[in-house]
């Protein structure tokens, strides 16, 4: 039977990101291997850095050892407790695990140690001026259910990273090699929507920044709530590599807003369909017209749009306007009777709460991340394979290859869903 933690995923990760972004195995937990000290030495002796977490009422205390201990070898030894939303922490004298878990009644010389935990009676002793640091009752003896030991190890090692590299490369040959479905077209047309701000300019530079293998601004950004992007921009990316053109476009547009600002309804079927040219300048109030000098006539299916990503900023879901979500669910309307695939990028997960760069690794798996993606499902009504999580380039000067598998990632998915796109198409329209 697993044997699993009493922390919660918060506590956890809290904890994790305290002592410096650690990864935790739970090596001992008393209540199924015992209440021994013995046993929990056998256990967690020559293990690297542990944590220690004792479980008291309402009350999580712990202790972070920060090398490997045996018998009588003192350790340096970190304690602290949750209070509320913070963690309050305070460091010890070096000691023994003899002193640090006593056989039976503690004796008078372990007494006047700082911290000690019996497991047999299921006691710990905190001397007072330590308590009153770490916000716990004044009291000589803390009684306690549960005892957990964890071995702690770096997240982001050497042979994590050699993993994402690996990754990262076959993510770019995957995607260098890639030819849209039965060669009907050269390259993949991606058109992003998304609300003004969501992170739709910065995911192209993303992109580019990727393939040209450095930190690029091509498309402007920026903090202005009226938004940068009033015209409709095409970026085809080179690959610093050969200098060839990739297999894909993506399209920026106008952010969508809210009653007459933002982009205009009746222009998004013109979009869709290839009628307009690079660098049109939107007008939210008057849609595209035959006679305007960025019309294309004639529209091959090369100029037509072959997969839609829309874009929304993850700190944002919970918060959009109940007229932003009429918005939004008008141009899915448009997109199904158009037979488009749509999906959704979630940007801005490095700035949620308790994220840090190591959870990049298996982003679909942290609470924060999933709470996010399950409100898009049921907020907008996307499928939830259909929702994919980027980070994109935005204050940085140098490559992530986290980052990379992210935004690579994102776009492989995109060139599939484009792919699923043409092999939809009647016969006379691949003409």
């Amino acid at each position: 039977m697993t044997v699993t933690t009493r922390l919660t995923w918060v506590q956890e990760k809290s904890l994790q990101n305290h002592f410096g972004g650690k990864q935790f195995s739970l090596l001992y937990k008393a209540s199924d291997h015992e209440f021994s000290r013995q046993v929990l030495l056998q256990i967690c002796s020559d293990q690297g850095p542990t944590v220690t977490v004792i479980y008291s009422g309402d009350h999580v205390i712990g202790a972070f050892i920060q090398k490997s201990y045996q018998e009588e070898n003192e350790v340096s030894v970190k304690l602290f407790a949750f209070q509320e939303t913070e963690i309050l922490e305070c460091e010890i004298r070096p000691c023994t695990p003899s002193m640090l878990f006593p056989v039976g009644k503690a004796k008078p010389w372990q007494r006047n140690s700082e911290f000690n935990i019996d497991l047999q009676e299921k006691y710990m002793y905190i001397h007072s001026n330590t308590s009153k640091k770490l916000g716990l009752p004044q009291c000589d003896s803390i009684s306690f259910k549960e005892c957990e030991v964890f071995r702690c190890e770096d997240v982001l090692d050497k042979r994590t990273m050699e993993g994402v590299t690996e990754l990262r490369e076959s993510l770019l040959s995957c995607i260098r090699t890639y030819k849209p479905y039965g060669d009907l077209v050269h390259q993949i047309r991606i058109l992003l929507l998304g609300p003004i701000g969501a992170g739709k300019s910065s995911f192209s530079n993303s992109v580019k920044s990727v393939f040209q293998g450095r930190v690029m601004h091509q498309a402007l950004v920026g903090s202005d709530t009226t938004g940068i992007s009033e015209k409709y921009r095409t970026y085809s990316v080179k690959d610093k590599e050969d200098g060839n053109s990739l297999p894909f476009i993506l399209c920026d547009s106008m952010g969508l807003g809210e009653e007459e600002e933002g982009l205009c309804m009746d222009d998004i079927p013109y979009i869709l369909k290839g009628h307009i040219s690079d660098k049109y300048q939107f007008n939210p109030m008057k849609p595209i017209t035959s006679g305007h000098c960025n019309y294309i006539d004639s529209p091959l299916l090369k100029d037509r749009i072959h997969c839609v990503a829309f874009v929304f900023n993850a700190n944002s879901i919970e918060h959009l306007s109940h007229e932003m979500v009429s918005t939004i669910r008008r141009v899915r309307r448009k997109l199904i009777k158009y037979g488009m695939v749509h999906l959704v990028l979630l940007t801005h997960v490095d700035s949620m709460d308790l994220i840090t760069k190591d959870d990049f690794i298996d982003i679909y798996r942290c609470l924060p991340v999933k709470s996010k993606v399950e409100a898009v499902h049921k907020e907008l009504g996307f499928a939830l394979s259909d929702i994919l999580v980027v980070s994109n380039y935005t204050c940085e000067w140098e490559l992530d290859p986290l980052k990379d598998v992210l935004i690579l990632s994102a776009l492989r998915h995109m060139l599939w869903a484009a792919d699923d796109f043409l092999e939809d198409l009647p016969l006379e329209e691949t003409r």
